[in-house]
């Protein structure tokens, strides 16, 4: 079992960035590839961007259109952390922001395809 704790999320004006934070506990999350997505007020659930992970090295990652160039994901395997560096940000990238962990190394850009979830991280951005 694996716990998703998000955190970083706020208030900023556009243009502002944000670096939002997953950390994980119950086991270590190496093996698992972790996804970001974020849901708007009376809108479904989106993809955001994903990383995988492997054993030697080297990663890849998935992104969004709507944030390709202004949003990075990254992970640190020792620190059971996800990172989402946002940068640019629009009012339109207003939502909670969840991070999901799959229980293999690929990643995915579809929400069913994740097993595990965290409580979410409100971002606001004002215009």
């Amino acid at each position: 079992q694996v716990q998703l704790v998000e955190s970083g999320g706020g208030l900023v004006q556009t243009g502002g960035s944000l670096r939002l934070s997953c950390a994980a506990s119950g086991r270590t999350f190496s093996g698992y590839a972790m996804g970001w997505f974020r849901q708007a007020p009376g809108k479904e659930r989106e993809f955001v961007a994903a990383i995988s992970f492997s054993w030697i090295g080297g990663v890849s990652t998935g992104y969004a259109d709507s944030v390709k160039g202004r949003f990075t994901i990254s992970r640190d395997n020792a620190k059971n952390q996800v990172y989402l560096q946002m940068n640019s940000l629009k009012p339109e990238d207003t939502a909670v922001y969840y991070c999901a962990a799959r229980r293999v190394g690929s990643y995915s850009l579809t929400l069913q395809d994740y097993d595990y979830w965290g409580q979410g991280t409100q971002v606001t951005v004002s215009s």
